[in-house]
This record gives structure tokens, sequence and C-alpha cells, in this order.
């Protein structure tokens, strides 16, 4: 699939229903999405809407929150060129995935854009993000559940709240985290560099192991390296 266009979104969350993203790939084999084009989730009146926490459940009332991009049991893949722009919640959820690449792929959004994490994944295995840039509202890269055999390289990251594993262990359902290696990354103007979260009384008994990070280059990073297990955004939880 080639894009070298500007495809937008609707910019009214309510036009589409019972979708978490607008762009979806699903159960494909060899996929490579390529091009110099744009997917514009044309956020800023869902911005200005949302406040953090609705952003954050993935609702305002009764309306889901789109994200742009979607990748599900997709695998020997490449995501290449190509941007994502103005996502109204995560760019890209990877999930079920196997042996894919985002190599030369641009996140671009505003700092106070609410839970616009850049690539989030879960339940996949060997994923590679290079040389990839991203600014956003929140993490550039989160690992999910499940994420195993994950290589994050040559990524800039700025704005946003840094490279985070997790947050984990809010659900029995978890699966273990294991081989990860951030390496040659440059954070500017990032909440956090490099971060774990868990969340405090979570019933999860994951382990969270093999985790590199190497060569991270940090520039007016508020909390440079943060394992953070009280994890509780808006004291949306038990802290016991």
């Amino acid at each position: 699939v080639q894009v070298d266009g500007t495809i937008q979104a609707p910019a009214d969350p309510s036009q589409i229903k019972a979708a978490d993203q607008w762009v979806k790939f699903l159960y494909i084999d060899h996929l490579t999405l390529s091009g110099k084009g744009v997917f514009d989730g044309q956020g800023a009146t869902a911005y200005k809407q949302a406040q953090p926490a609705a952003a954050w459940s993935g609702k305002k009332g009764n309306v889901k929150i789109l994200m742009n991009l979607g990748f599900m049991f997709v695998n020997n893949s490449m995501i290449t060129g190509v941007t994502s722009k103005d996502s109204k919640n995560f760019h890209v959820m990877v999930l079920g995935c196997n042996n894919i690449t985002f190599d030369g792929f641009t996140v671009t959004a505003p700092a106070d854009s609410p839970n616009t994490d850049g690539i989030h994944m879960g339940r996949s295995t060997d994923v590679k993000i290079l040389n990839t840039n991203i600014g956003t509202g929140d993490d550039c890269v989160s690992l999910g559940d499940g994420s195993r055999k994950i290589t994050v390289q040559g990524v800039k990251c700025g704005p946003g709240h840094g490279i985070s594993v997790g947050s984990l262990g809010r659900y029995t359902t978890e699966d273990n985290v294991e081989g990860v290696t951030v390496k040659n990354c440059t954070l500017t103007s990032t909440q956090n560099g490099v971060r774990i979260k868990t969340w405090p009384d979570a019933p999860g008994t994951i382990t969270v192991s093999d985790i590199h990070f190497e060569d991270i280059t940090m520039n007016n990073v508020l909390n440079p390296i943060i394992i953070d297990q009280e994890y509780c955004p808006w004291n949306a939880c038990n802290k016991k």
C-alpha cells in the first residue's frame, strides 16, 4: 500500500462508530505500507473538548476517541516513510503482530494533546522501531503486556512523555514483557526519559525482564530514568 497524499479523518469523532482506529490493517502477512503520505487524524477539536481523564479512557461520553492506525495480527511487515499526524487518541496500535518494522516513520502532534501515544504495542513479538521521529502529547513509544523481542533504535522523541514499558499489572490476564532494547535514541524536552510503570494494588503477577537501555541522549528531560510502581494517573486507582 503506497500513500503519497493526505488522508483525513472526520474532525467530528462521532462520525465513525464502533471502531477503535479509522485506518486498520488486519490479518495480513507481508504488508508494506510506504510513501510520503500523511494520515491526518484532525484531532484539534477533540483536544479542546477532551479532559485528560476522558481522553485516557478512550471515550468522550458515549463516543469513542479514535486512534489513527491499527495493525492487528500483521506479520513480516514494514511501515516506512509515512506520517501519522494529530491523532485524536493513540497514533498507532500494534496488537498480536510478529516481525513488524517501522523505519523512517513520523509521528507529530502538539505537546498538549492528551493520550496521543506515538506507537503502542501489546501481545507482539519482534517489533522494531527504527530511525523514527516522534513528537506527541504522551509516550513516544509504549509497551503493553506480552511485548517480546522489541527493538527501539535511532528514535528521536520530543515533545512527549518518553519511552515507556507499561503501564502494567492492572489486570490478571496480562502476559510477561521480556527482551526489550532501547538504543541510540535522543529525547528532547520530554516529561520522562526511559520509564517502567506499574499500577499499585494491582492483581497482575507478570514479570518484566531482560530490558536494556543503551546510549540514550537526553536534553531537558524532567525525569530521565524513572521506575514507578505507584503509577496512578488522575488518582484513578487504589494506592494501598
